[in-house]
């Protein structure tokens, strides 16, 4: 069986109107995403309310990140990750509008 490698920062379209999402892995009860944001972020008023439990990396770029009922902004950076509990209520407030902020999203049962 041949191994295939990827490259996690190419391939990536040149406009970006939303955030380019792209499934890498998928299994029963697990999927693997990689998400490329530039500049993008939650639209007002809206909040992630998942089913699923997310463990999530930053690869490059910076983001701000806020969960429901916190004060406080998570900044993330190249190499911080989070977990969030499944219906844990979060939003994206901003990505690096100078470069791409790329992520890997691990979401799991």
């Amino acid at each position: 069986m041949a191994e295939l490698t990827r490259n996690l920062f190419a391939d990536v379209p040149g406009n970006l109107k939303d955030e380019f999402v792209e499934t890498i892995l998928q299994a029963p009860g697990l999927r693997v995403e990689r998400i490329v944001s530039r500049g993008h972020r939650s639209p007002a008023g809206f909040w992630y309310d998942q089913e699923e439990k997310e463990w999530v990396v930053l690869l490059k770029g910076s983001a701000g990140l806020r969960f429901e009922g916190r004060e406080d902004l998570i900044i993330l950076h190249p190499g911080d990750s989070v977990h969030i509990d499944r219906r844990r209520k979060h939003r994206v407030e901003w990505t690096d509008a100078a470069q791409d902020t790329v992520w890997l999203a691990v979401y799991y049962r």
